[in-house]
């Protein structure tokens, strides 16, 4: 494909990394940016809808991906005050005939691995550490990223793909700090064998209550069980991978039932981080610079989909790259068109989804009880099928 240079990608992510695989694939050679010392993840556990399966296999990583992911049986919701099961989404053979894939969960850093393996194998992917994007320059001919170095790399075109505090954003769209949403996650990963013996489930389980939930679902071949406990705190400050103490977990789940209380009591080394979006935005692309993932659209935890809108975006991205040889401006805004009207509707639904389902009290949880127990796992597949449908290429 002939165009002035390399596609350069700030930021070395899922993200990122997916970009720089897909664009290998279709001859386009890339730089990737990062501006850590090292590329790796923090973080434990995601869950992967079909959809992320559709990527992968778009990118060329679904035999290694699939290797590592852990295959679940349901989507498994719990009232956290009752103790007992509201409803259920069965993740087995009707649900992969309907979708074409299954339902799976993965360490972040075993799928952040996928990428980056395929990136080193490439000769067409170069991968540069300590190197932040402060910002760009462009002219009709390419684009210049700015390092903090002080050096300037010129290429085709440049993706901000460096999360949610993207530089690269500030630049395009500035609209300031991400929205604070006062919601604290904490997260544990612990050994199967300290999780209680009766709820060892192969599930991805949500236990919904006032305020707050649990979500826990195994991983790495069962050795361990992700544990990630959330409450509404009305926390104001962003804070990220913060260590803290069990006792400050409990304080948000000291009225919920025993059993649900007994998961908390298994985890150690706890950290925290308080959630953070931004609103749905049109401007993702300035001339030959656009955004992918959470610099283009962070979204709360709630639908489980930030991982899998990253890797949709690389999708749509590499494709549009390649449909639009040598024209960079119009291949991003094709894929801003294909790509801004799913994202916003993940970003607004994941918020929603936060009120209705995972934190609400009294009638208000009643009626999301009534309402979603109604549900056969027909239903929920019907309601689904907009999100899980998709490979990226359409919004």
């Amino acid at each position: 494909m002939a165009q002035s240079g390399p596609v350069l990608i700030a930021g070395g992510g899922i993200g990122g990394l997916a970009l720089a695989v897909g664009l290998a694939g279709k001859g386009v050679a890339s730089i990737v940016l990062e501006k850590a010392a090292t590329l790796g993840e923090i973080g434990a556990g995601i869950q992967l809808g079909p959809n992320a399966f559709h990527a992968f296999d778009y990118l060329g990583v679904g035999d290694t991906a699939r290797a590592m992911a852990v295959y679940i049986d349901q989507l498994r919701l719990m009232d956290a005050m009752g103790g007992e099961e509201i409803t259920h989404i069965d993740l087995g053979a009707a649900f992969r005939a309907r979708f074409g894939n299954p339902y799976a969960v993965i360490h972040r850093g075993d799928l952040h691995g996928v990428f980056l393996k395929a990136c080193r194998a490439s000769p067409l992917v170069t991968l540069r550490t300590a190197s932040e994007v402060t910002g760009y320059a462009q002219d009709g001919a390419g684009v210049t990223a700015h390092l903090a170095s002080g050096e300037a790399v010129r290429g085709a075109a440049l993706i901000g793909a460096d999360g949610l505090w993207s530089n690269i954003r500030r630049q395009l769209v500035g609209d300031g700090a991400p929205r604070v949403s006062g919601h604290t996650t904490y997260r544990s990963v612990i050994p199967t064998e300290r999780m209680p013996e009766d709820l060892r489930w192969n599930a991805a389980t949500l236990w919904a209550g006032p305020k707050c939930h649990i979500v826990h679902y195994p991983l790495q071949g069962w050795k361990l069980f992700n544990l990630v406990v959330t409450y509404h705190n009305d926390a104001p400050q962003p804070v990220a991978g913060k260590p803290v103490a069990f006792e400050e977990v409990m304080r948000g789940f000291e009225h919920i039932h025993p059993r649900a209380q007994s998961i908390i009591r298994h985890g150690s080394d706890w950290k925290l981080w308080v959630l953070c979006d931004r609103e749905p935005t049109e401007h993702w692309v300035d001339g030959r610079v656009a955004l992918l993932g959470d610099a283009a659209h962070p979204m709360l935890q709630y639908f489980a989909q930030g991982a899998c809108m990253a890797m949709e975006d690389a999708v749509c991205l590499a494709h549009a790259m390649a449909a639009h040889p040598g024209r960079v401006e119009a291949a991003l805004d094709s894929y801003r068109g294909q790509r801004m009207l799913r994202t916003a509707r993940v970003q607004l639904s994941s918020r929603a989804i936060g009120e209705h389902i995972y934190h609400p009290a009294g009638a208000h949880a009643l009626l999301r009880n009534a309402i979603m127990s109604a549900k056969s796992s027909s239903d929920w597949y019907d309601a689904l099928a907009w999100l899980y449908g998709g490979t990226g290429l359409a919004a």
